[in-house]
């Protein structure tokens, strides 16, 4: 049996709990190289608890709806920033911790231009492009032992449409 999942748009206001959105603003916090290039900064807080800043790249099989949620991950020493490099957009689930379980379980979709970090220790779905394959740049925590954690649902969830 599974649950229904809805999915709502990717503002921080309502990712604030889990992470950053990271995306320009409307106005450049400062320009730089001679007013030539605007500086949107310091939009995401990384956070590890050793290690050190890694930049990889993913290539992630694009998705289909209906998709099934039938297993969430945390990273409890590090957190996870997401940046597209071709513009296709991607669920984004998360969850609250009750106990050292997730529950209330949130879908996002990005819009174009809106990349994500994830705060350390935050429930969160695979990687899930919609509809065609995705290329991320992702700066996590590089490091010793493990960092990775899963928790597979007895009752999965299913998201049917992207609204």
């Amino acid at each position: 049996m599974t649950r229904p999942l809805s999915i709502t748009p990717l503002t921080p206001e309502a990712f604030a709990p889990y992470g950053d959105v990271i995306e320009a603003r409307d106005a450049p916090t400062k320009m730089i190289n001679q007013g030539m290039c605007g500086r949107h900064h310091d939009l995401a807080a990384l956070d590890f608890s050793d290690g050190r800043a890694g930049i990889s790249l993913f290539d992630a099989k694009a998705r289909h709806l209906p998709y099934l949620v039938d297993m969430v991950e945390r990273h409890p020493d590090g957190s996870q920033a997401f940046v597209p490099l071709n513009g296709v957009p991607f669920l984004v689930i998360v969850a609250d911790d009750e106990g050292g379980a997730p529950a209330n379980l949130k879908a996002f979709v990005t819009a174009p231009g809106q990349s994500i970090n994830l705060h350390r220790g935050v429930w969160h779905g695979v990687l899930a492009p919609i509809g065609a394959p995705g290329k991320y740049i992702v700066v996590d925590r590089i490091g010793e032992g493990p960092n990775l954690e899963e928790h597979w649902f007895d009752d999965p969830f299913m998201i049917e449409t992207v609204d």
